[in-house]
């Protein structure tokens, strides 16, 4: 009977013993070998570059209109009487050549009409089918350029309303008209494809109101195309102007 208590009292020290050397783990052991939050973070976005400015937001802040135009570029108008290209040469007229640019480059003549159209003088455009861009760029004047090319034929040249009040709306000549010069009229570019094109736009109305039987300018700035189209149905009209596809940016 001794004998066989000795023996269970001996088992059971072993017993504990083999329990002593392998403990549960701890809480805090198991927070030592859990993945920290820095482990698992996914890798931080790469920085973005910031986004190009949209050239056709100009329509609505003239003061986003600031790119510097190339030496020379080219436009292509598609009319309603067909195509034709104009070449523009900064060093004629720089701001005006800059003014030109941007303008194109905003869409600012798509749907535009040719609202003054006097024979042996001149094709006039340039006020907006929207009548709130026209509110956006009417006193978005620039300066004056020297007058370094004579407004011969076929010549554009911004129109003014007296110095330095260059906007939106440009000229192209019929014929040579050389006294322009000396009241500083300034080209800065030239029909060089499709003159005949500018040649055809009607021209029944002739000069505006209210010298004559064509559009009031002042109507046409504060109503558009609604005006235009309403009361002088025979108009031409620019489709679109784009800068040709090696000079667009």
């Amino acid at each position: 009977m001794r004998q066989a208590l000795a023996l269970a009292c001996l088992l059971a020290l072993v017993a504990g013993c083999r329990r002593a050397e392998s403990p549960a783990p701890s809480p805090a052991a198991t927070a030592a070998v859990a993945p920290t939050p820095a482990a698992t973070a996914t890798p931080a976005p790469a920085p973005t570059r910031p986004a190009t400015p949209d050239p056709h937001a100009a329509l609505a802040d003239p003061a986003l209109a600031t790119a510097t135009a190339p030496d020379t570029y080219r436009v292509r108008f598609e009319t309603t009487k067909g195509p034709f290209v104009v070449e523009v040469r900064r060093a004629w007229a720089p701001k005006g050549a800059d003014r030109f640019y941007n303008l194109v480059r905003a869409g600012y003549y798509d749907d535009v009409a040719f609202f003054r159209v006097i024979s042996s003088f001149m094709v006039q455009f340039g006020i907006n089918g929207d009548p709130q861009v026209n509110a956006a760029w009417r006193s978005a004047r620039i300066s004056d350029d020297p007058v370094k090319q004579s407004n011969v034929r076929g010549m554009v040249t911004f129109a003014t309303s007296g110095p330095d009040s260059r906007t939106t709306q440009v000229f192209v000549n019929f014929k040579d008209n050389a006294r322009l010069d000396g009241m500083g009229f300034a080209p800065f570019g030239k029909v060089v494809q499709g003159m005949s094109v500018v040649d055809s736009l009607y021209s029944g109305y002739g000069e505006g109101a209210p010298r004559g039987m064509g559009p009031d300018q002042g109507r046409a700035q504060g109503e558009g195309n609604v005006y235009l189209r309403s009361g002088f149905p025979r108009l031409d009209y620019v489709k679109t102007a784009r800068l040709a596809k090696s000079q667009t940016p």
